[in-house]
């Protein structure tokens, strides 16, 4: 089984209490850390990776991002997704195997960009032809940022969702979405659902996961928590 394949298994016949919970790593020793303590698989957050090489989120250079990607994926022998905002405006053959030579299983891929939500038929297309270039070689995670950008309406983002899992998605990426919905969103929708949460704050993974969520990230969550304990350390050393 390749590792593509063990991702995808991972995902599922999950029991609603029991969702996949996958950190975000952002440099190698970060992974390796995180793959030691037993986790199965890794997601990378592009604003942890930015925030390490010292770009704001999503300002990172497409080289840069890749070249982060393939320190991570060789660090550690579990599957690790990768975040990569909206493609960096790379050509969806050229994305997959930029993807595919730095070692990643999979991806996320954001339906907004500076100027707002991007059309949705339009981003659907864009997904499918992702889909077809990675023949099966690449777990494809569409994310919605409709709540992000002040749309409330549970119903277009559940639209958005079915379009892309019609287009091909294996997993969409409610990322914003209020506890109170998630329920809906999963009985809307007919794959994974993945679920941002903030650690230590909220419900815990197993909640979330009988909310209807079948795997947990933390976007840069850990490297904040890791930025904000040198922070403390460093007031000490002082």
């Amino acid at each position: 089984m390749t590792r593509a394949e063990t991702f995808r298994a991972l995902h599922r016949g999950r029991l609603p209490d029991d969702p996949l919970v996958l950190p975000g790593p952002w440099d190698a020793a970060s992974a390796r850390a995180l793959a030691d303590a037993g986790f199965p698989a890794l997601a990378i957050p592009s604003a942890g990776v930015a925030a390490s090489l010292g770009y704001a989120d999503g300002e990172t250079p497409a080289e840069e991002m890749f070249a982060a990607v393939a320190r991570i994926a060789r660090a550690v022998d579990v599957p690790v997704s990768a975040d990569v905002e909206d493609g960096y405006g790379l050509p969806p053959k050229e994305l997959v195997e930029r993807l595919l030579e730095a070692g990643a299983v999979g991806c996320n891929l954001e339906d907004s960009d500076e100027s707002g939500l991007k059309d949705a038929h339009a981003h659907a297309d864009r997904l499918a032809e992702v889909r077809s270039a990675a023949a099966g070689r690449l777990f494809l995670n569409a994310r919605i940022d409709t709540f992000l950008r002040g749309e409330s309406d549970p119903a277009r983002t559940i639209e958005r969702a079915a379009l892309y899992v019609e287009a091909g998605a294996d997993c969409v990426y409610p990322i914003g979405a209020p506890v109170a919905v998630l329920p809906l969103l999963r009985s809307g929708t007919r794959v994974p659902v993945n679920v941002f949460a903030r650690i230590g704050e909220g419900p815990s993974p197993a909640e979330l996961g009988e909310l209807g969520a079948t795997r947990v990230t933390f976007g840069p969550g850990l490297q904040w928590r890791a930025t904000a304990a040198v922070t403390e350390i460093a007031a000490l050393l002082r």
